[in-house]
């Protein structure tokens, strides 16, 4: 006998009961096609022949679980892991840091990435239908959607960066060890020269323009001298072009036959960075003054958890770091099987992404040490953060060990395969979201993927122009900075609000079989909107102009910024009030049809609206 699949109520409209079919006669049969709308009931028959009878279209699924489990954790575990975490873990009270940090994980961070995946699982769809369970909020599907598409405008040039410096780590005397280089200034200096003495003004070693490594990044690299400005951009640079277009070659590659070929090159991309970063890792603590390097990292202040800007830090970093709201969890999670163990999931890769920017302190600290015993400084004159660290100091540090073209390349092949699987993750939530959305651009997903790619490299052209770093600065402070926390804090309203705490829950039931504790459903509908909602207000009121070292950007260029910003956010209005005008009926019946799951809009024919109901917003 043939097992029978029993699917849950709600997702069934009106069918015909089942049966076994194992020895049924091929005929021809009638599709009886039922439409009740308004309150009228239309019947449509037509016969078909069998064989011209398809079967409904199946959704893609991961090749093997694993598959799954990589792309999520490639995803997440990203350069902020290794540029960010450590640096603001040293800054701010060290191993004290890691109170709030764990504190924002477990009662936000965690419980926002175990929704998505539990979302995208359940309805198998990507950022923007997966809102068929209350319509009206299909605005922030299209805004997150929109901002994962600005964020690979700047991060795949990250990506190209790296492959540059990979490509240029091929030679036994580094680019950034001398002086004597064409893109040099007359007033570099060789750091073997460097003291504690001649660093005044304040001037951290970190932040110091004149050595070999620091003009190689900004002279030999992005020709930043060369531009005067934002407004002074000047054409890309070839070698960058030629490294950006590979990067794009690499991500259509992998992207445009779905999951089963991403599924595939993660394999490589999420576990390279584990491989090269515990080789690293042996090595940097062997080095002299690394001892003190980790002492500082791990170094316990518990004054400085007096500090707001500690707890502030925390929470956008353990937000940014787990990566939820960009689409990519709910499309990643949209191809599992349904009765797959989201919950487990959830719990295994958040805990394998924080771990990761715990241990990357280590490497990267054990290096800081050993710089500031070579210059005889304080760590706090080479500990950075962002490109600076990666592209500069970093690479400064292991252009003075034995073998060190060797340990360049292992570095920029940790960078490139970090960069690549997240920069996947965006580009596959772009291409999920809009074809799940546009059935017509399913059927043509590798047309489709390459116009995506395409206009990212377009795009993303103006990063890497000699002005190049002023465009990326401002997309990376406002494509993705209040935009994103807005995105997700309307999304868990929608779901843990209007379609109802309760009734996710029951979701997450049919699928794993048990219900989500009280811990996660409090969480859900309380802890994490007002964790979002204060991270936004900060935000906010935190704002500061626009600067690049030395640089201040012009008015107009934060207008610009925030017009990025606003463009996104503004999806979610714009879409709620399209959808109120669209829909008929009276305002209460438009209201109840754009609030209600589709798979329910029967319901509101009946006036059995369950929102409007007050059990419905006082549910658990």
């Amino acid at each position: 006998m043939m097992s029978k699949q029993v699917v849950p109520d709600h997702k069934l409209a009106s069918v015909a009961p089942m049966i076994d079919c194992n020895d049924v006669e091929r005929k021809d049969v009638e599709l009886v096609l039922v439409k009740k709308r308004n309150g009228l009931q239309c019947t449509n028959s037509t016969i078909v022949n069998s064989s011209d009878a398809g079967e409904p279209e199946r959704r893609e699924t991961w090749g093997k679980k694993v598959d799954f489990l990589l792309s999520v954790v490639g995803f997440a575990v990203d350069l902020a892991n290794v540029w960010r975490f450590p640096f603001l873990c040293y800054k701010n009270g060290g191993g004290a840091f890691l109170i709030p940090y764990l504190l924002f994980l477990l009662i936000a961070g965690m419980p926002l990435f175990y929704m998505e995946l539990a979302l995208g699982q359940f309805n198998r769809e990507g950022a923007a239908t997966v809102w068929k369970i209350c319509p009206i909020f299909k605005g922030v599907g299209y805004a997150v959607i929109l901002i994962a598409l600005y964020v690979g405008f700047y991060y795949n040039v990250i990506i190209a960066w790296s492959l540059y410096y990979l490509f240029s780590s091929f030679t036994s005397d580094l680019p950034w060890v001398h002086c004597d280089n064409y893109w040099n200034s007359k007033n570099c200096t060789d750091p073997k020269l460097f003291n504690a003495s001649l660093l005044g003004n304040g001037t951290k070693y970190s932040k110091y323009k004149i050595t070999p490594a620091a003009e190689y990044y900004e002279r030999g690299v992005l020709n930043l001298h060369e531009s005067a400005g934002i407004h002074n951009l000047g054409l890309p640079r070839w070698q960058l072009f030629l490294c950006l277009l590979v990067v794009i070659i690499i991500l259509y590659f992998s992207l445009w036959k779905g999951v089963k070929t991403s599924g595939k090159v993660v394999w490589i991309t999420a576990t390279m960075p584990y491989m090269v970063l515990f080789v690293l890792l042996i090595r940097g603590i062997t080095l002299p003054g690394a001892m003190n390097g980790i002492k500082a990292y791990l170094s316990i202040d518990f004054e400085r958890l007096k500090e707001a800007q500690v707890w502030i830090d925390a929470a956008t970093q353990i937000f940014y770091s787990l990566g939820a709201g960009f689409g990519v969890i709910i499309a990643f999670a949209s191809y599992n099987k349904f009765d797959n163990n989201c919950y487990r999931d959830a719990i295994f890769t958040s805990s394998i992404n924080c771990v990761t920017s715990f241990i990357s302190g280590f490497a990267i600290f054990s290096v800081l040490g050993y710089m500031a015993f070579k210059h005889g400084v304080d760590i706090s004159e080479v500990a950075t953060d962002g490109p600076g660290l990666v592209f500069v100091i970093y690479p400064e540090a292991i252009s003075t060990l034995p073998g060190s073209t060797f340990w360049a390349i292992m570095f920029f092949i940790m960078l490139l395969t970090l960069g690549i699987d997240s920069a996947m993750g965006g580009m596959e939530a772009v291409v999920t979201g809009i074809t799940d959305d546009f059935k017509i651009l399913k059927k043509h997903r590798k047309i489709f993927t390459l116009f995506t790619a395409g206009g990212t490299f377009l795009v993303a052209l103006l990063c890497i122009t000699n002005g190049g770093i002023y465009v990326f600065t401002l997309l990376d402070q406002f494509a993705a900075g209040t935009a994103i926390l807005f995105g997700v804090l309307i999304e868990a309203i929608g779901v843990s609000w209007f379609y109802g705490v309760d009734r996710f829950s029951e979701d997450i039931k049919q699928m794993t079989g048990f219900k989500p504790g009280l811990y996660w459903r409090l969480c859900w509908k309380f802890v994490s909107p007002a964790f979002l909602l204060f991270v936004i207000i900060v935000s906010i009121v935190k704002f500061k102009p626009l600067t690049y070292d030395e640089y201040v950007f012009p008015n107009w260029a934060n207008l610009v910024g925030w017009g990025i910003a606003v463009s996104s956010m503004s999806l979610v209005p714009i879409y709620a009030i399209y959808k109120l005008l669209t829909v008929r009926g009276s305002l209460k019946e438009r209201i109840a049809y754009c609030i209600t799951p589709e798979n329910e809009h029967y319901l509101v024919e009946q006036g059995k609206v369950q929102q409007f109901k007050l059990e419905h917003w006082l549910a658990i």
